[in-house]
């Protein structure tokens, strides 16, 4: 026997774990011609965001419908659908799912950010932010007089009376960090003893300094995250056809000049602003944005705000995304051999506000008592602990009051990691896109993407024989840039200084005795040289060029993700996934090549993708202009979708008829009856709903002549389901396009 899956039709999604679907498939006994009918059935799911794949496991069987047998044959082939069908495994593509899930209807997560606007500063000249995060925090450098400065990421030291401030190969000097600051061509001569290989190779490699016939830009100085708009020169706007709109072409930030009011709108890490003027005073304006903004074509150069548009395609996709967790299993022994929690002292914790919980305040890692346990987020997986110091142990399931953590806190973000599926050698965890420090503001209908919660959480400053700075994330100030290739905001290296500028700056370990940037950590426990951005809401950099954090950091034995869980060696392109698998219940395969001849697999048919399944149970495809065919006794016949109104009449009343249910609501209702039940309800009545669909005969209704019409309800159903696949043969292949170099944007913007 010879088995085709074709695309599965998504119906339910239920917490974006649990999938239920229709699908379409082909079976060839030897010698014999196709038999083509429709699985409804329910399975696990596993997602992996950065890789853009679902991983489909323990598929349950609903129903099976082949209307082109008689009643003997088509309860044999049930039969052998039920058998069968449960022994695949295989993947889908992300987009591919999220295309599919505007008609799902699965509840959206927001949250009530701060909307308050930043400190917007504006320049028109060259300039740099320097920001202290706080009151200066003065360390001294060992082997010499100088002292630097800790919460910042620019390189400034203190000497007696004056600061020095290092930008690119300028060197700047003030009596105050408000200014005025002046290049300057003569420096302390302790500068020039700074220790080798502590972090200070690049500052060596500016002494003695050289006039750069560079112009010296501005500094800005701020205790508290700012936003620069750096313009090279004064604005100059450009029109956006069909719209009132006009867009600044002179500067790296996305600024636009509403024509019809003379308004000024800034989008600031995801978050629109606006004023009468660049001199301000800004107000928040994402939920009285003017319509233009909708109207900006897909052509125009500015097109890439239209995902912090409300109630746009873009703003849409990128909810859905934000919402899918990354799912793991994870190493229980392998995981709590890899924590280890340090802090600066004995361990000092803080109350989180409105709840009974707090938080350790000296540690950069995420630490929570809850009455006399302590439970830590690390890399996204839960352990627990009857001390602050551990040993830590993986946590199998987590206090609900840990939940009620409002965004307030700086310990916000773990509210978006899960633990489910205990065993006692493993334990499944989940965390979407609020753990990376995305969230969604907004109603479900025009909710958008943003970054950061929009609040200012205070660094705490541990003073020791060396002050060390453990700083929280920002949400401002970060030239944060969304991708859409994969769901998460790219934050800028040198916003704030060469170290970055993500809410990690300079600190000193006096247990190792070094120095470190956001660039670099450094600890107890050795040290790891970021490659690329960090990102502050885990800990963690960015080790692949989407800019993504992966559960990866930690190595395939201590954290792996769902495939590699499998044990699926496979490869997924436009023509559908094959490949082998060992699953968790023992079943195997080679693309789905199982015992005594049996082989399939999960593809698209030669014809661009147009095989489906109907809720009525049949088999439809469309061709390439658009007209329909149902599989009818190894035939394909055209189908007529028009319907007189009598019939359109006669089909509402059957439908509200509860002897009568009308095949047009079938597949809803087996999705219905899926979800309620879970894994070990009893199937007989969505099987039950599907054999509504047919008379006594055990033939279906819709059985007819060629050019026969067909349920309106039905036909309804196929165009969504074909519009869904359209829009995600788009969104897989932009993915594809753009997946490679469109991670972090703006990861490199100097705002000078």
């Amino acid at each position: 026997m010879h088995l085709v899956v074709y695309q599965p039709q998504l119906k339910a999604w239920q917490k974006y774990r649990t999938m239920v679907a229709d699908t379409a498939i082909s079976v060839t006994d030897k010698g014999q011609k196709p038999v083509l009918g429709v699985i409804s059935w329910r399975a696990d799911t596993l997602a992996n965001v950065s890789a853009q794949t679902v991983y489909v496991n323990d598929i349950v069987v609903l129903d099976a419908r082949f209307p082109s047998l008689n009643a003997a044959q088509e309860t044999e082939m049930k039969q052998r659908a039920h058998q069968l069908y449960p022994t695949i495994t295989f993947t889908i593509g992300l987009p591919r799912m999220i295309a599919s899930l505007e008609k799902v209807n699965e509840p959206v997560r927001t949250v009530a950010t701060n909307t308050q606007a930043p400190v917007i500063l504006v320049s028109t000249a060259p300039a740099i932010v320097l920001l202290v995060d706080g009151k200066p925090v003065l360390a001294p450098i060992q082997g010499t007089t100088l002292e630097y400065v800790v919460n910042t990421n620019w390189d400034l030291f203190f000497d007696k009376s004056d600061y020095y401030l290092l930008s690119g190969k300028t060197w700047l000097k003030a009596k105050d960090l408000h200014g005025p600051w002046t290049t300057t061509v003569k420096l302390p001569p302790e500068i020039g003893k700074l220790p080798a290989h502590q972090n200070w190779d690049d500052v060596l490699k500016a002494v003695p300094p050289v006039s750069s016939g560079q112009v010296t830009p501005q500094v800005l100085f701020t205790e508290k995250p700012a936003e620069l708009i750096a313009f090279k020169g004064k604005p100059i706007y450009s029109k956006i056809p069909g719209t009132g709109l006009r867009y600044a072409t002179n500067t790296e930030n996305k600024v636009f000049l509403h024509q019809p009011n003379g308004q000024i709108y800034v989008l600031i890490s995801g978050r629109w602003f606006r004023a009468a003027s660049l001199a301000g005073p800004w107000t928040y304006a994402g939920d009285s944005l003017p319509a233009d903004f909708t109207m900006i074509p897909r052509s125009s150069p500015a097109h890439d705000v239209l995902v912090s548009v409300p109630g746009t395609q873009e703003a849409s996709d990128a909810v859905l995304l934000s919402q899918v967790p990354t799912t793991a299993v994870v190493n229980r022994a392998a995981a709590e051999v890899q924590v280890k929690v340090s802090y600066a002292g004995p361990p000092q914790f803080n109350k989180i506000e409105a709840t009974p919980l707090s938080y350790a305040v000296n540690t950069p890692d995420k630490v929570i008592r809850v009455g006399d346990l302590y439970y830590l987020c690390f890399q996204g997986v839960w352990f627990i602990s009857r001390s602050p110091t551990g040993p830590w142990k993986t946590a199998d399931s987590v206090p609900q009051v840990i939940y009620t953590i409002p965004p307030s806190s700086p310990m916000y973000n773990v509210t978006y990691v899960v633990v489910s599926n205990p065993t006692p050698t493993t334990v499944q965890t989940s965390y979407s896109s609020g753990y990376l420090g995305v969230f969604v503001i907004g109603a479900a209908v025009g909710a958008t993407v943003v970054y950061g919660t929009g609040y200012y959480y205070p660094p705490y400053v541990y003073w020791g024989p060396h002050p060390i700075y453990y700083p929280y994330p920002y949400s401002y100030g970060v030239a944060a840039v969304y991708s859409p290739y994969t769901g998460a905001y790219g934050v800028g290296r040198a916003v704030y200084g060469p170290y970055g500028s993500a809410g990690s700056a300079a600190w000193y370990n006096p247990t190792t005795g070094t120095y470190g940037h956001a660039v670099t950590t450094q600890n107890a426990y050795g040290g790891h040289t970021y490659a690329q951005t960090y990102n502050p809401w885990t800990g963690t950099s960015a080790a692949t060029s989407q800019g993504h954090n992966q559960y990866s950091q930690w190595g395939s034995s201590v954290v792996t993700n769902g495939d590699n869980w499998a044990q699926a060696q496979h490869v997924t392109n436009s023509n559908g996934t094959a490949g082998s698998f060992q699953t968790s219940k023992g079943s195997a395969g080679a693309g789905y090549s199982g015992a005594n001849g049996n082989s399939g697999f999960v593809a698209k048919d030669a014809n661009n993708n147009n095989v489906y399944a109907g809720a009525d149970g049949n088999v439809y495809k469309k061709d390439s202009s658009g007209n329909w065919s149902k599989y009818d006794n190894g035939s394909w016949t055209p189908v007529d979708p028009s319907t007189d109104a009598n019939q359109t009449r006669q089909q509402k009343q059957n439908s509200t008829s509860p002897n009568q249910p009308q095949s047009s609501t079938l597949g809803s209702q087996a999705g219905n009856t899926a979800s309620a039940g879970g894994k070990g309800s009893d199937q007989t009545n969505s099987r039950s709903a599907g054999r509504a669909s047919q008379n006594q005969s055990g033939r279906s209704p819709t059985q007819t002549s060629p050019g026969s019409s067909t349920s309106p309800g039905t036909m309804g159903q196929l165009q969504n389901d074909s519009r869904s696949r359209s829009r995600g043969d788009q969104l897989e292949q932009s993915q594809n396009r753009g997946g490679a170099s469109g991670g972090a944007r703006g990861g490199s913007r100097r705002q000078r």
